[in-house]
């Protein structure tokens, strides 16, 4: 009976129109990952792009590491007119839906061989609007939910947010078979409607957060060295009291000990992946297929199942079970390098890999989410997710030399042992890491 009762109100959760906003949104997100990280190395891969400088271009992605920034102009700022519409949460996501619309627009209008500055200029805006409106989307989800959803949104956050990858992965790739890439990513940007409608349907957060206003006394004359001092007050001020928080609540050397390590099996599979598989043979319809479409559905059934795992196991025990997989993930791709050309090894490669990404990147939200609160939610998830992607940057600078380096087989070898120290980690450090839940005890 208690059974039923539990999956009664799971269905009732997934039906909850707050729930159905996450959804669409994470949609909105998830959307331009890959049209600045794998779906745009295919399109310098075919350009005659190096390796190395395709593990290099993961530099247009900073935004995400540097969110932080603005981060608490979201929690603190209201935006004139919009605000007072849509409400702070809202109309920061419509502002930054819009310029990700003409980022995108801009960027398919480049030419990688002619112009690689100008292409990585484009990406660099794309993931700049698209870095804000995460930033924004996360923070609406921890602020809009109840207690017992915690484990269903961030599953359809995660489930939205891969249904976007699959559209910019296989349906990027699909469309680049018969058209231009120019045309490929103005229709990548017309799926952004998709956020921006939701956006207008989306209930209002509950939680208020005050916005920032001017002191009375900048209104006066005051000199250069007065704006330089309440300038660098401003940012202590801004800054320093959510990081203070998150020091003073958790043990900051476990957490980014954590993050780093975390991020290296998804972040080098990810990043190499693309032109690993064109250089041992396989066609653009056959990646598409396989790594895109098959790859991003048993993601997407990986964060469904990662969101059910958390409700009934908790985030620690779906972290170990994430570490474990990756280096299984890893292992798998090294025996796809020994291999070579083998669309069965390839579909079970994929399978596997990607199967763990989705459960193990609902975990990690999970993770994030619980260590984030009102009034500064977007600030704290800003601040977490940064440093996440300055090791994707990191790491992804790295892989992109060492697969120059080295040979397949030996780099999948290393990568596989580069997961580990995540595992010992996690087994020497059980005690940090919260119960499910625990956050929405602190909003």
């Amino acid at each position: 009976m208690d059974d039923m009762i539990l999956k009664t109100r799971d269905l009732w959760n997934l039906l909850d129109r707050r729930i159905l906003a996450i959804f669409f949104l994470g949609i909105s997100s998830g959307l331009p990952f890959l049209l600045t990280l794998s779906t745009l190395s295919f399109w310098l891969t075919q350009s005659g792009v190096s390796k190395t400088a395709i593990g290099m271009f993961v530099v247009v992605t900073i935004p995400y590491t540097f969110k932080f920034l603005w981060g608490p102009l979201v929690d603190r700022w209201n935006l004139p007119i919009l605000a007072n519409l849509l409400g702070k949460r809202r109309s920061w996501a419509l502002m930054a839906q819009i310029f990700l619309v003409l980022a995108l627009i801009g960027l398919g209008s480049t030419s990688p061989h002619e112009n690689l500055l100008l292409t990585a200029l484009m990406a660099f805006l794309v993931a700049l609007s698209s870095a804000c409106q995460d930033i924004v989307v996360e923070a609406y989800r921890i602020e809009i939910i109840d207690e017992d959803q915690y484990g269903v949104a961030a599953s359809s956050t995660y489930l939205g947010y891969r249904i976007g990858m699959l559209i910019s992965g296989y349906g990027a790739l699909y469309l680049s078979t018969f058209l231009s890439w120019s045309d490929v990513y103005n229709i990548m940007a017309f799926f952004v409607v998709l956020g921006m409608i939701t956006v207008f349907f989306a209930p209002r957060t509950r939680i208020m957060v005050a916005s920032a206003s001017p002191h009375p006394k900048l209104k006066k004359e005051i000199s250069s060295s007065d704006i330089s001092a309440r300038f660098f007050n401003w940012l202590k001020s801004t800054f320093w009291p959510p990081l203070r928080e998150l020091i003073q609540t958790y043990d900051w050397r476990v957490v980014l000990a954590f993050i780093f390590f975390y991020k290296v099996g998804d972040t080098v599979l990810n990043v190499m992946s693309t032109p690993f598989l064109i250089e041992i043979g396989y066609s653009t319809l056959e990646i598409a297929n396989v790594a895109k479409l098959f790859g991003i559905s048993a993601m997407i059934f990986g964060g469904f199942l990662g969101g059910f795992f958390l409700t009934r196991f908790g985030i620690f025990a779906s972290l170990i079970l994430c570490a474990a997989l990756q280096i299984l993930s890893s292992l798998m791709f090294l025996v796809q390098a020994l291999v070579g050309y083998n669309l069965g090894v390839l579909t079970i490669t994929i399978g596997v890999e990607n199967f763990t990404c989705g459960l193990g990147a609902a975990a990690y939200i999970a993770y994030l989410s619980s260590m984030c609160s009102a009034p500064n939610t977007a600030t704290h998830f800003a601040l977490l997710s940064s440093f996440g992607s300055l090791a994707r940057i990191v790491l992804s600078i790295a892989a992109g030399w060492l697969a120059d380096q080295m040979s397949w087989s030996q780099f999948y070898l290393f990568t596989a042992l580069a997961s580990v120290p995540c595992m010992m980690l996690l087994a020497h450090s059980a005690r940090h890491f919260t119960p499910l839940g625990a956050a929405h005890e602190r909003v």
